[in-house]
């Protein structure tokens, strides 16, 4: 589904306007700090219900405001209205006017993919910020992982406030249920890594030449059998305990881009790490559109910045097939040799967009 519609009331610092979208590509030209990104998180948030650039709910509500809003509508084979309201700490989802039950329904409607330079973290960052990523990927099509990783968080927090309150009679019970959806965890990941590494390592090499490079999933549990898992955590509890922490489990997996055997991200380039992170969001479009049959609406945010002309020209030559993708550009780029025709271009000026 695409959006046809957007109503903004004390966003950012977006004007409260409804602004209209009757293309699939839609160009956002602007300086600087003038909404551009403010809009696609805009769209974000109605595709997710959070922010991408991981910030508190009440920093989306403009300065000055006690409230903001976001009224979006889908359009495809049925028209959907996606409301979101934010008030203080409290944030309220309906879809179609019925508040939605969990985050799943909403992501379930429009499938949205952004590109954006926090993505580079997917790379140079934490290990944790790439395990967001690839739950990421695989919530996209599958809520049953979505539902699965929840349990997990919920079960490991439980297991976390026991171990630094050093009560221990319930953890044997905790350890099963941590052992069980962990596991299935870990074995939607790998089949998720090997899947991905085949388009990822397909894409890196066609834009930039460079072959072999791969995904490798590395997850903290090395046996696929609950009972030599549960013993393995008995076996590291007084360790744990001493910690105050759960010290293995699919919370501490790690993903690794390697080439040859040898650990890649280290030895590329920021050029090279940057075209990592931007065709990792590539593949993450085209392998949604392979298993769930259906094409994502993708948010660009100033990717092509960093990208010298031959480049740019080959990572529009590999944009996935989407739903509707929204771009932004400085009015100095040179936007018109990427657009395609029927094009929808807005300029932004202080959080205002004409046509």
């Amino acid at each position: 589904m695409s959006f046809s519609q957007l109503r903004t009331v004390g966003f950012r610092n977006l004007a409260d306007a409804l602004i209209e979208f009757p293309s699939n590509t839609v160009f956002l030209v602007g300086e600087n700090g003038q909404g551009k990104t403010n809009l696609l998180e805009a769209i974000y948030v109605c595709a997710y219900g959070s922010s991408f650039r991981g910030v508190r709910d009440t920093q989306l509500v403009r300065d000055g405001n006690r409230e903001a809003s976001l009224t979006a509508v889908l359009s495809g084979d049925i028209e959907h209205q996606v409301r979101i309201k934010l008030q203080g700490a409290q944030k309220s989802i309906q879809i179609d006017e019925k508040l939605a039950k969990n985050r799943k329904e909403l992501i379930s409607l429009s499938p949205t993919i952004i590109f954006c330079h926090e993505d580079m973290e997917f790379v140079s960052g934490s290990p944790e910020r790439r395990r967001w990523f690839f739950d990421q990927t695989l919530s996209l099509y599958d809520s049953l992982y979505l539902e699965d990783l929840q349990r997990y968080r919920h079960i490991l927090k439980l297991r976390n406030v026991i171990l630094k309150d050093g009560f221990i009679d319930t953890l044997e019970s905790l350890d099963y249920q941590l052992a069980t959806v962990g596991l299935a965890l870990i074995e939607k990941r790998k089949m998720i890594s090997d899947q991905f590494s085949a388009v990822f390592s397909q894409l890196y090499e066609k834009i930039t030449g460079i072959d072999g490079v791969i995904l490798c999933y590395k997850p903290s549990w090395t046996s696929a059998d609950r009972d030599t898992i549960v013993e393995h955590l008995v076996k590291t509890r007084e360790r744990e305990l001493i910690l105050k922490m759960s010290l293995s489990g699919p919370h501490r997996d790690r993903y690794q881009f390697v080439r040859y055997e040898r650990e890649f991200e280290t030895q590329a380039s920021t050029g090279q790490r940057r075209l990592l992170a931007l065709l990792l969001r590539v593949a993450q479009a085209m392998l949604y559109t392979s298993i769930a049959k259906r094409l994502p609406v993708l948010l660009l945010d100033d990717v092509m910045l960093e990208l010298d002309p031959e480049k740019r020209k080959k990572f529009f030559s590999v944009l996935p097939e989407n739903e509707q993708a929204f771009f932004t550009f400085l009015p100095e780029e040179p936007f018109d040799r990427y657009k395609p025709e029927g094009t929808l271009v807005y300029h932004v000026k202080n959080g205002e967009l004409r046509l």
